[in-house]
């Protein structure tokens, strides 16, 4: 009984991920991206950078990454 549940609330997901984003938070979802890639070029970077830089980096990244899921995943009201 539990697997089929799970198994639901991951095909609903999935539908709702593939329907249409709202504008707003298509933006959102635009800023989550480039803080992430923000993030992905300090931590990157080439040259020797300071552990508090490049933690800040890595809390980029994560921060962007969750802004963008959440904002794929939000629909229209109703839907």
């Amino acid at each position: 009984m539990g697997l089929k549940k799970r198994w639901n609330e991951l095909s609903s997901m999935g539908e709702r991920i593939q329907q249409e984003t709202p504008p707003f938070f298509k933006k959102l979802r635009a800023i989550g991206l480039v803080v992430a890639a923000i993030g992905t070029s300090i931590v990157m970077a080439p040259v020797a950078l300071p552990a508090l830089i490049t933690t800040i980096g890595g809390y980029l990244i994560v921060g962007g990454s969750v802004l963008t899921a959440i904002s794929q995943a939000t629909v229209e009201e109703g839907e």
